[in-house]
C-alpha cells in the first residue's frame, strides 16, 4: 500500500535540490489549528524544518501546541480574535524568527490580502500568489473569467446589480429549480436551493445575510441547480516555472448541507478519457491566473458525462490525503518545496496511481438532528488502526463551539474500491471517541448502503435520498443495549465504583433488587426503568416485564473502561464494549454506535436540552453564540416563525417559535455564547 509519510526523495530520482529548497522555508510557522496544523507539523518535522504554532485561548490545551517546537497565543477563542487576526500572526512570525507561514486550510488560506501582507514583510507564503487567490476568491469574476477561457461553466447570473428585480429576472431566464451561492464565500455558508419563484426572495436575503456574515461580502450568484449531480475536482500543482499538472481527481459526492463528508479517488464515474478532458481543463484554469503551488478545481459532473467549472479552492485541501494514498506523494512536501523556490519533481507522465482510497470527516454533530454541531468534552479517544487517521484529539480535551465541527479524518486505502471501503469500516468500529456526539454511526451506515457500495449512483443528492430525514438517520439503542447500560448504571457508576472492589456489586446472600431508572436524550428523548439483581460475575436486569441475564467480571471501574475492551453476555450474546462516567452521564460505544444514558436515580426529571414543548419555552439546541434577533419582547408570533439565530462551528441555526403567541421573555442578545440546554426565552400562547 503507497504510505503517504514516504519521501518522495525516496521514491524517485535524486531531489537533493528540492529538499534544500523546502528546509529553506525554516523555521515555519502555521497559521492554523487542529488536525491541518499537526499534518502540517509531521511533514516538517521529517524535511528538518522547525515549526512554530499559533493557538487562541481555546485552543492552549490542543494537541497541535505540543506538535510544534515552539508556540505563541495570537488572541481570544474566537476565530476572529484569533487565527483571523493577520497583523498579530505576522508579528508572531517575526517575533519568532520565522521564514515562512503556512496557511493551512480555512481562516486566512484564501485570503488574497493576507498572503499579500505576508511577502510585503518579507516571508514566504506557502501558496499561490495573491493575485491567483483574488481571481478565483470573488466567483462572480471568476465564472466570467473561466467563460471566457473556454471552460464550461453552468448557466447563471454574476452581475453586478444585486437588486432583487434582478434576481428575479435572471433566475426566470436561468430557469428554476436555481441555486443560490455567495460571490465571496465557499464551504456551503451563503447557499440556499431554491426550487421555485416563489421562494426566492427569501431565499436571497437570507443567503445574503449569512454571506456578509460570514465573508464579510453579501454579494452573491445564481446557477442553474444540477438534479443529483457528482461533485468531482481535479487536484493541481504548478511551479514558479510555468510547470503545472494534475494528480487525478477526487470525488467529494456525498454532502451535507452542502459540505463533504466522504471522499473517494479515483471516482467510479470517470473513464479515463473524461479523467484526461476534466485534468487538461483544471491545468487550463491553473494556467489562465498564473497559479503557483497546490490548488484544487472543482467541478459539476451531470449523468451524461458534461462537467461544469464550479470554483478553484487555492489552497490544500481537507480531503488530501486520498490523493496521497493513491499517489504515494506527500502533499504537504510538494508545498513547502515549491514554496522554496524548487520546480516540480515529477512530469505528468511520472505520476502514478495505484488502488483506492476513501476519506470520511468525523464531526462533531448529531446527523439525527438536522446535522447540528455538538460540543463536550473528551473521555476518551482511540482511532481504529486498519486506517490513517488525521486528527487533533486527546482525552480531557475540550471541543468548542469557535471552530469547525470536524474532529478529524479516517482514510482507507486498498487494492480495490470494495477492499477501501471496507477497512474503512472496520476503522471506525474500532474508533473509541466518548464526550462528544459524532456522526461515527452515521459514517458506517452510509459506507455499508448497498447504492454507495455500487457507486454507479452517487451523487450529492445521495444523503437526501436514502437517509432523508432525521428518523431515517436515527439509530436509538436496542433492548440489549439498554440492559448492558442498566448493569453498568448498578455496579460501575461512580457511587457504585466508590465502594471497596471487595464489596462491590455483589452478595453472599439472595441478591436484593436494585431499583434504576434511565434516559437517552438523543436521536430521541426515552426513558426506562426497573429493577437489578447483583451477584458476583452475573446479574439479572429486570425491564418491561421481561428478564435478561447479564454475565461478567466484576464490574471494572472507570481506570479499566477508558484503558481496554470489556467484554460481557447478554442474553447469551457476547457484547464488546467501552465505556465513560461524565457526572451523571454514562458515554457507552457497542461497536458501531455510542450513546448516552443519564441516571435518573440520580437526577431530577428534565426536558431534554433543545426541545422546546407546550411551554413556550424556547431552549438551545447546542453551543453557539446569537448572531441575529428577529422578534423582540411583546411582538405577536407565529408557530414555526424565526425568533432568534444561533451560530456555532460555522453553522448558523433559525430557532422557531414552538407555538403561536406572545413573546414574553428574550433573555439574550447578539453576540451573546449560550449553552446546550440554556433557556432562550418564552412565548404566552395565544389568548
Amino acid at each position: 500500500m503507497p504510505r503517504e509519510d514516504t519521501p518522495v526523495s525516496a521514491r524517485h530520482a535524486s531531489l537533493e535540490s528540492p529538499l534544500a529548497a523546502a528546509r529553506g522555508v525554516s523555521p515555519l510557522l502555521i497559521a492554523n489549528r487542529g488536525e491541518i496544523a499537526m499534518r502540517i507539523a509531521r511533514t516538517a518535522r521529517r524535511l528538518g524544518i522547525t515549526t512554530i504554532a499559533v493557538h487562541s485561548t481555546a485552543d492552549r490545551a490542543s494537541p497541535h501546541v505540543g506538535a510544534c517546537d515552539m508556540a505563541i497565543p495570537i488572541g481570544g477563542a474566537t476565530p476572529a480574535d484569533s487565527y483571523l487576526r493577520a497583523e498579530t500572526i505576522i508579528a508572531a512570525a517575526r517575533q519568532a524568527g520565522a521564514a515562512a507561514i503556512h496557511p493551512g486550510y480555512g481562516f486566512l488560506a484564501e485570503n488574497a490580502a493576507f498572503a499579500e501582507a505576508v511577502a510585503a514583510a518579507g516571508l514566504v507564503f506557502v501558496g499561490p500568489p495573491a493575485a491567483a487567490i483574488a481571481a478565483m476568491g470573488d466567483k462572480a469574476a471568476a465564472r466570467r473569467r473561466m467563460a471566457a477561457t473556454g471552460i464550461p461553466v453552468i448557466a447563471g447570473y454574476d452581475e453586478a446589480d444585486q437588486s432583487e428585480g434582478a434576481f428575479t429576472a435572471a433566475a426566470a431566464r436561468i430557469g428554476f429549480p436555481i441555486m443560490v451561492k455567495a460571490a465571496a464565500g465557499g464551504g456551503g455558508r451563503g447557499m440556499r436551493l431554491v426550487a421555485e419563484p416563489a421562494a426566492l426572495p427569501a431565499s436571497l436575503r437570507a443567503a445574503a445575510a449569512e454571506a456578509a456574515a460570514a465573508f464579510g461580502d453579501g454579494r452573491l450568484i445564481l446557477e442553474r441547480a444540477l438534479i443529483a449531480p457528482r461533485h468531482v475536482e481535479i487536484q493541481v500543482f504548478a511551479d514558479a516555472c510555468g510547470q503545472i499538472l494534475h494528480l487525478g481527481e477526487r470525488d467529494c459526492s456525498v454532502q451535507r448541507r452542502h459540505q463533504k463528508i466522504i471522499e473517494e479517488a479515483p471516482s467510479p464515474a470517470l473513464t479515463e478519457a473524461l479523467r484526461q478532458e476534466m485534468g487538461a481543463a483544471a491545468i487550463a484554469v491553473a494556467r489562465a491566473i498564473g497559479y503557483v503551488g497546490a490548488g484544487t478545481v472543482e467541478f459539476l459532473l451531470d449523468g451524461d458525462g458534461r462537467f461544469y467549472f464550479m470554483e478553484m479552492n487555492t489552497r490544500l485541501q481537507v480531503e488530501h490525503p486520498v490523493t496521497e494514498l493513491v499517489t504515494g506523494l506527500d502533499l504537504v512536501e510538494w508545498q513547502l518545496r515549491i514554496a522554496g523556490g524548487a520546480p516540480l519533481a515529477l512530469g505528468q507522465d511520472e505520476i502514478r496511481r495505484v488502488g483506492h482510497a476513501v476519506e470520511v470527516r468525523l464531526c462533531a454533530e448529531d446527523p439525527a438532528d438536522d446535522f447540528l454541531p455538538r460540543t463536550g468534552t473528551v473521555l476518551l479517544w482511540e482511532p481504529g488502526r486498519a486506517a490513517r487517521c488525521d486528527a487533533a484529539l486527546a482525552p480531557g480535551l475540550a471541543i468548542s463551539p469557535f471552530y469547525d465541527s470536524m474532529l478529524g479524518k479516517l482514510i482507507a486505502h486498498g487494492a480495490t474500491r470494495a477492499e477501501a471501503i471496507d477497512r474503512l469500516v472496520r476503522a471506525l468500529e474500532e474508533t473509541a471517541l466518548l464526550g462528544v456526539p459524532t456522526n461515527r454511526n452515521f459514517l458506517i451506515r452510509l459506507l455499508r448502503h448497498p447504492a454507495f457500495a455500487a457507486g454507479e449512483t452517487v451523487s450529492t443528492a445521495f444523503i437526501a435520498s436514502h437517509f432523508p430525514d432525521n428518523e431515517a438517520r436515527a439509530a436509538p439503542a436496542d433492548d440489549a443495549t439498554w440492559t448492558l447500560a442498566a448493569w453498568l448504571a448498578a455496579v460501575a457508576s461512580p457511587e457504585a465504583v466508590a465502594w471497596s472492589e471487595a464489596w462491590r456489586g455483589w452478595s453472599n446472600a439472595q441478591p436484593l433488587p436494585r431499583p434504576w431508572r434511565l434516559a437517552t436524550l438523543a436521536p430521541v428523548a426515552a426513558e426506562r426503568s426497573g429493577q437489578a439483581e447483583i451477584a458476583r460475575g452475573r446479574a439479572v436486569i429486570r425491564m418491561d416485564g421481561v428478564e435478561t441475564l447479564v454475565e461478567a467480571a466484576l464490574a471494572p471501574g472507570e481506570t479499566a473502561s477508558l484503558g481496554t475492551d470489556c467484554l460481557a453476555r447478554v442474553g447469551g450474546v457476547a457484547v464488546r464494549y467501552r465505556f465513560a462516567w461524565q457526572d451523571d452521564a454514562l458515554w457507552l460505544k457497542l461497536g458501531a454506535h455510542d450513546h448516552v444514558f443519564v441516571v435518573r436515580s440520580r437526577t431530577s426529571r428534565v426536558r431534554p436540552p433543545g426541545e422546546a414543548g407546550s411551554d413556550g419555552v424556547l431552549r438551545a439546541p447546542m453551543n453557539g453564540r446569537v448572531v441575529q434577533l428577529a422578534a423582540a419582547p411583546g411582538d405577536a408570533i407565529d408557530r414555526g416563525a424565526t425568533v432568534l439565530t444561533l451560530e456555532a462551528m460555522k453553522m448558523e441555526v433559525a430557532l422557531p417559535a414552538p407555538l403561536t403567541g406572545r413573546l414574553a421573555v428574550l433573555a439574550v442578545a447578539p453576540g451573546e455564547q449560550v449553552a446546550l440546554g440554556q433557556i432562550l426565552g418564552r412565548i404566552e400562547p395565544a389568548g
